[in-house]
């Protein structure tokens, strides 16, 4: 067990990281003789995890491997399993992936919880807010989130794509400012290094061009356990970069990797171009085709300049049809267009609380999703 005063420290691109999403492989989590969770490894893990978490950090983990697991317990063999054997074999697995995550987690005091993501759950706004409502929940209560994909009810095809997107997705969801993909490679060579003794490792990328995204699907492309090697990791780099938050490609393959990196392994960071408020505020003002819009009266134009979020009490027009978590455009009493946001509430239950204060909103619409209709972290000023 780690000790209690036991100090992570991360290298310095990911030491200010607030939040940081971490993705494991099932060659990670599964023992490759026994086909069982590889309990030593979980636990060095989670003794990673618990030291970062006493120096204030959140952490989220993408976890692999029920599938794998699955297989197993059923007796599934064959390196092609039908789309209902895959499920199936997810369906016993994810049950005992937790239990061996809850188990060495628990070892330390610490809760987890388990979060089954879609496809839908990442690209539709409703949804997408729902599941960042309940995860940053989950991190409010110290809770140690493990993500993976719901296998079972996937129809179209057993994963997401890969984990490695499905984590940098999860990152984008929860506003990570770095996420950590662990692989059986520290990094991106300029050649396969164990095929050319010549490559040489790169240590930073500040910027994914196409002499980047080509090393990765030519050179390195079977480098990294799973379905896409390091070419699905630089996609998953560009995914996560764009929501503002860098991307550290690093060998997992050892008791205590997060401790390694502290302690001068090699790894290769890809940076985000854009902090993760910027990328976000930058995303939302960018919307295309806003899904309607309201008017404000002066005192809560001059509100939102200050900094603040926007209550009902400032509203005095509501335009359009639209649903809860669409973007929607910010207009002053002259109609000119001073903002855009995401709302918490749709158009017709902002019609019934516009005007009225925020003490008023369970009893108008029998529920509450905030005092905000746009809280100011999902405002962007025009």
């Amino acid at each position: 067990m780690a000790a209690k005063t036991e100090v992570l420290t991360l290298p310095e691109p990911l030491l200010k990281a607030r939040r940081l999403t971490v993705k494991i492989g099932s060659a990670l989590v599964v023992n490759a003789e026994t086909g069982e969770a590889d309990i030593d490894w979980m636990r060095g893990m989670a003794q990673d995890v618990a030291a970062l978490m006493r120096e204030g950090k959140q952490v989220m983990i993408v976890s692999s491997g029920a599938g794998a697991l699955g297989r197993r317990y059923l007796g599934l063999k064959g390196s092609r399993l039908r789309l209902d054997q895959k499920q199936a074999a997810a369906a016993v697995g994810q049950p005992r992936l937790m239990q061996a995550w809850e188990g060495v987690f628990n070892e330390l005091g610490l809760k987890t919880a388990q979060v089954l993501l879609t496809r839908e759950d990442t690209e539709k706004r409703r949804r997408w807010l729902n599941a960042r409502a309940t995860i940053e929940t989950l991190f409010d209560l110290g809770c140690v989130p493990i993500v993976n994909e719901n296998d079972t009810v996937v129809t179209e095809e057993i994963r997401y794509g890969d984990n490695d997107r499905l984590a940098a997705r999860a990152a984008q969801l929860v506003q990570s400012e770095a996420l950590i993909l662990l692989s059986d490679i520290d990094g991106l060579y300029t050649a396969d290094p164990r095929k050319n003794p010549d490559a040489r490792h790169i240590p930073l990328v500040e910027r994914l061009d196409s002499e980047i995204e080509a090393m990765a699907g030519g050179a390195n492309a079977s480098a990294g356990v799973g379905t896409g090697g390091m070419a699905t990791k630089i996609a998953a780099a560009r995914i996560a970069g764009s929501a503002g938050c860098s991307t550290t490609i690093a060998y997992g393959a050892m008791l205590r990797p997060l401790l390694a990196l502290g302690a001068g392994a090699k790894f290769t960071l890809i940076r985000a171009q854009a902090s993760v408020t910027a990328a976000y505020k930058a995303w939302i003002a960018g919307t295309v085709v806003p899904a309607g819009e309201v008017v404000l009266d002066d005192g809560a134009v001059a509100a939102l300049k200050s900094g603040k979020s926007l209550l009902p009490s400032g509203i005095v027009e509501v335009h359009g049809s639209f649903d809860k978590g669409d973007s929607i455009s910010i207009l002053g009493m002259d109609r000119a267009e001073h903002a855009r946001g995401i709302v918490a509430y749709g158009a017709d239950e902002i019609r019934l609380i516009k005007g009225r204060p925020s003490k008023e909103i369970e009893g108008l619409l029998g529920y509450t999703s905030g005092d905000a209709v746009i809280h100011r972290d999902n405002l962007a000023m025009i």
